[in-house]
């Protein structure tokens, strides 16, 4: 059964039935599916939801036929008014393998009614209505076509993934929709979205549900030893599900690597096998061909074992599959805003994706599941794997934005916005690679031709930069190599290396290493293809078309050679130099230039460190340029890199170099210091002693200081502290007195010492101040008057002496007296206009305290008897009245009378 709500109506369910679609078009007779499929049954739903609103949202479980069968569904709508149906697919693979299957349906060839464009492949033609494309191809249409004239339905396949293309393909096309084109449809497909937020997204867009058809599938867990290898496992397992079971075998497995490794241990196990058994690997890095063989079907007498990445998961059926063995693994890039890397880890699959692998053993038949982990295991997965955009470089994602015209992300509508910080790091690389402007908003023309080429921003940049200096072709083959993994294929005892110049011979078919064959035609035909895109001659980057006579000119380090016998820089036979390789990383990725800093580490130009592995002939080399880290560790491990001179940066991009005069405080000399620093980001090139410091400069250092040291590196008198803490007490009862506080000051010290610090540069300048006036003219003339009266410095007891209050706690400030002073003085004195007592600390004859009040009329009642017949015992000669307020107060041992 299946339910449709929309606009808060329920529609009543339609059973399953059998759809027939006739399509009468020039060229195309009445087509018939006769075999049903589970959306069927919701089509009809799928159509009014579109008919009556602007979006709609469908979720059909895996196996429904969503895929394939509703854009042709929708094809002849008359709300469509013969427009196109653009629908995007996450992965090559499938938007290739959807469009020939629609294709097929309809009886013609990709192309026709049915297209795609996908990476480097595109199948369309004039008479093209459905349009398969992946996600950055919509990107592309929307920057050259906001309003996506001739198109009248987007469709969002297999949303579930939350791709960082796919996210971004929504929120512009829904600006497009609202700002230029109300008649532009939307149309959210997924398997396992939660469907409510992205009707809200949609503006509350109709929800149209399907169960889908998936046989039964047993699930069996079987937990891989620990220690073991994961090759192992999965070829005994597989070995062991061909004779358990009928049918063919898919294995999911993280990455390229485990792939290779288990494909070898099958072949060495399948050596006298009984059947006919045949191993296909399917990722995204193989050519079309390659991938099309692994998803045929095979003669009835053979059997196969298809060994998958993720691309597998969703929107493909593998013919002939009835097993899946998951290592429950999968390979992601991560980024780091901290260190500006991204980096490949392999993480524990979520429980939705689990489960869609699980499910492609049900597409045709009863299947079966193994998990290479336990039960247990399987309920501490996370529900679902968070979207890419919370843990993606977004420089990409920033430059689409700019060229929209959008310069900050939450100007559009999002399901979960970019975080701040990945956007933050993505502003400063496109405004260091001269994408955006200064502001960090707008696109520059340099920019905007970097997002044409549809490339990352670091590879586009490198490729624009790489034509201006005749290295285009070379360029060419650097970026399809670094979208490759490795295609280098080791023998006889080699090592594996890290230099990229390795890579780009072995692409050329030359060089010691070689390359995975079926990779480096792949990769060929790629980089031909990227060469005409660029407008370059294939030939390109090479020392003979260049006539580049710098190759007798290099300042070659000619006793220092690799394993191999090279020497750097390193010119192979057809011309390529490795220092044109690190230059051209170097453009791409200029915050990772390294220079050494000891033996196989280095420090990178974006400040962190890097390091290679044993072995590694570019270890020697003084500057390299990093395209590849593992990002862990305080010294990533070099993956992949380049060597390069430092006189050809300065040549060829001087940008890349800061002169910068550094003005500062000097801690130890307590003193301004000025220096002249060349600068390629953090590492520091020279650096000598600035002569006469910039007046702005000297001053902000002389403040920085200040700050740093705080204000005891002024001169403060008792004086100035017994004027501070007059006004202190001053504002404690009464807060319109300014503040004076040590607090308060350094927080205003940009307010108040330039003034007084012209020329000063150290703590002995410094000293020159005189700091009672300094505070005094913060006050205004009628609030330095008042704080005499208010807050007097001294205070004039009985016997004629002037007594200096102590202000330090502005509470309870206090006067120390002998207590012979005071006689005949009956009540406590009070200062700031009456309202605060004076605390007495009465003292004996030799200074000493023998009392604090605040109540001196108490104290003559009822504490100075005691006192006095101690101190008379002890200060015999001294004059101890019997009536103290009747008594002459004196300053000396008794009175004059």
């Amino acid at each position: 059964m299946v339910s449709c709500s929309q606009e808060g109506r329920n529609v009543s369910a339609i059973p399953q039935m059998k759809f027939s679609l006739a399509i009468e078009r020039k060229g195309i007779t009445g087509v018939i599916f006769n075999s049903p499929l589970p959306i069927d049954s919701v089509l009809p739903d799928v159509k009014q939801a579109l008919s009556i609103g602007g979006s709609a949202v469908l979720i059909a479980a895996p196996g429904a036929g969503k895929t394939t069968r509703v854009p042709l569904a929708l094809l002849e709508d008359g709300w469509l008014e013969g427009r196109k149906i653009v629908m995007l697919e996450p992965r090559r693979l499938a938007a290739r393998s959807s469009a020939a299957f629609m294709a097929r349906e309809l009886g013609e060839q990709v192309g026709e009614t049915v297209g795609y464009r996908v990476k480097m492949d595109t199948k369309v033609g004039v008479r093209t209505r459905i349009e398969v494309v992946t996600e950055g191809v919509l990107t592309r249409m929307l920057q050259a076509d906001p309003a996506l004239e001739g198109v009248g339905l987007v469709i969002f396949d297999e949303f579930h993934e939350r791709s960082l293309q796919a996210d971004l393909g929504l929120a512009l096309t829904l600006e497009a929709q609202a700002l230029l084109r109300d008649d532009l449809k939307l149309l959210v497909m997924s398997a396992t979205l939660e469907a409510e937020p992205v009707a809200g997204l949609l503006g509350g867009a109709s929800v149209v549900r399907s169960e889908g058809r998936s046989f039964p599938v047993e699930t069996v867990y079987r937990p891989r030893l620990a220690g073991s290898e994961l090759e192992e496992a999965v070829a005994g397992l597989a070995l062991e599900a061909l004779r358990a079971h009928e049918g063919d075998v898919l294995v999911f497995l993280p990455g390229i690597g485990e792939i290779r490794a288990a494909e070898a241990k099958l072949r060495e196990k399948l050596r006298g096998y009984a059947y006919d058994v045949r191993v296909f690997a399917l990722h995204g890095g193989l050519s079309a061909e390659e991938q099309d063989k692994a998803l045929a079907p095979l003669p009835a007498a053979e059997r196969k074992i298809v060994l998958a990445t993720s691309v597998a998961e969703t929107s493909l059926t593998v013919e002939g599959v009835t097993v899946v063995i998951d290592s429950g693994l999968m390979r992601v890039s991560r980024f780091s805003p901290r260190t500006g890397m991204a980096r490949l880890e392999t993480v524990t699959v979520s429980a939705a994706s689990a489960d869609q692998r699980r499910g492609r053993a049900g597409r045709l038949r009863p299947g079966v599941c193994y998990r290479l982990w336990s039960a247990e295991q399987h309920s501490a997965l996370s529900p679902r794997s968070a979207p890419e955009i919370m843990e993606a470089d977004l420089a990409s994602l920033l430059l689409e934005l700019a060229v929209w015209g959008v310069g900050e992300p939450n100007e559009l509508a999002w399901l979960d916005a970019p975080p701040a910080p990945a956007v933050q790091q993505a502003r400063e690389l496109l405004v260091q690679l001269g994408a955006l402007d200064k502001g960090g908003r707008q696109p520059t023309g340099h920019g905007r031709r970097m997002a044409e080429l549809g490339k990352h921003p670091r590879v586009a940049h490198m490729l624009l930069r790489a034509k201006q200096l005749g290295l285009g072709g070379l360029a060419c083959d650097i970026a399809v190599v670094l979208g490759e993994r490795d295609i280098l294929r080791y023998s006889g005892g080699q090592a594996p290396t890290a230099d990229l110049t390795a890579r780009i011979d072995a692409l050329r078919g030359r060089g010691p290493y070689a390359a995975d064959d079926g990779a480096r035609r792949r990769l060929s035909e790629e980089a031909r293809r990227l060469r005409r895109e660029l407008g370059v001659d294939a030939s390109e980057g090479t020392r003979a078309e260049r006539g580049d006579e710098r190759s007798e000119q290099v300042n070659v380090r000619t006793e220092r050679g690799d394993a191999l016998g090279r020497r750097y820089p390193y010119v192979s036979d057809d011309g390529v130099r490795s220092d044109d390789c690190g230059l051209l990383l170097a453009f791409a990725y200029p915050d990772r230039i390294g220079r050494q800093r000891d033996s196989g580490k280095y420090l990178l130009s974006g400040g962190r460190g890097a390091a290679f592995g044993p072995g590694q002939a570019l270890a020697r080399e003084p500057w390299i340029v990093v395209a590849d880290v593992d990002d862990a560790g305080a010294d990533s491990r070099i993956r992949l890199a380049a060597s390069v001179s430092l006189e050809r940066l300065a040549q060829h991009a001087p940008e890349m170099i800061d002169v910068e005069a550094e003005v500062y405080w000097d801690g130890e000399a307590k003193s301004v210091r000025g220096r002249e620093r060349r600068k390629l980001g953090a590492i520091v090139l020279e650096e000598k002693p600035l002569g006469k410091l910039p007046e702005e400069l000297r001053l902000q250092a002389l403040l920085a200081g200040v700050r740093a040291e705080g204000l005891e590196l002024l001169p403060w008198t008792k004086m100035a502290r017994q004027f501070q803490q007059r006004a202190e007490f001053a504002r404690r009862h009464d807060g319109t007195w300014p503040d004076l506080s040590d607090e308060a000051l350094l927080a205003t010290l940009d307010d108040w010492l330039p003034d007084y610090a012209e020329g000063m540069k150290s703590r002995s300048d410094l000293q020159k101040l005189n700091m009672k006036e300094l505070l005094e003219s913060l006050l205004p003339w009628d609030r330095r008057r008042r704080l005499d009266e208010d807050a007097p410095t001294h205070w004039t007891v009985p016997s004629g002496s002037r007594i200096p209050i102590d202000y330090g706690d502005p509470d309870a400030p206090f006067v120390a007296v002998r207590l012979q002073e005071l006689f005949g003085l009956p009540e406590t004195p009070r200062i700031a206009g009456g309202r605060v007592p004076l605390t007495l600390h009465l003292l004996s004859p030799a200074q000493r305290p023998v009392q604090v009040t605040r109540d001196l009329a108490s104290f003559w009642r009822d504490g100075y008897f005691e006192v006095r017949k101690d101190l008379r015992g002890r200060y015999p000669k001294h004059y101890w009245p019997d009536n103290p307020l009747e008594a002459e107060a004196t300053r000396r041992v008794r009175p004059s009378r």
